[in-house]
């Protein structure tokens, strides 16, 4: 086992219904540290309340659409 998991080895690991869980766990978890990171930054830097505003929605818009898309690429919808 010197080349580390191959494409069978990472498909018999998603078949698993727990790993994709946990998988997708991980990534919500992610976003939402995305979230906050930009959030944070987005109070300290960014001083118009438009533009916060504008920055703060595209945020959530776009960690949803990442959250969208790693549930098709789990779960292959």
């Amino acid at each position: 086992w010197h080349g580390g998991l191959d494409y069978a080895a990472w498909q018999a690991h998603f078949a698993s219904s727990m790993f994709r869980i946990a998988t997708f766990l991980f990534m919500v978890s992610l976003a939402y540290h995305a979230w906050v990171g930009m959030r944070n930054i987005s109070m300290d830097y960014v001083k118009p309340m438009v533009m916060r505003l504008v920055l703060q929605v595209f945020t959530i818009v776009w960690l949803v659409a990442c959250a969208g898309w790693a549930v098709q690429v789990l779960w292959r919808l």
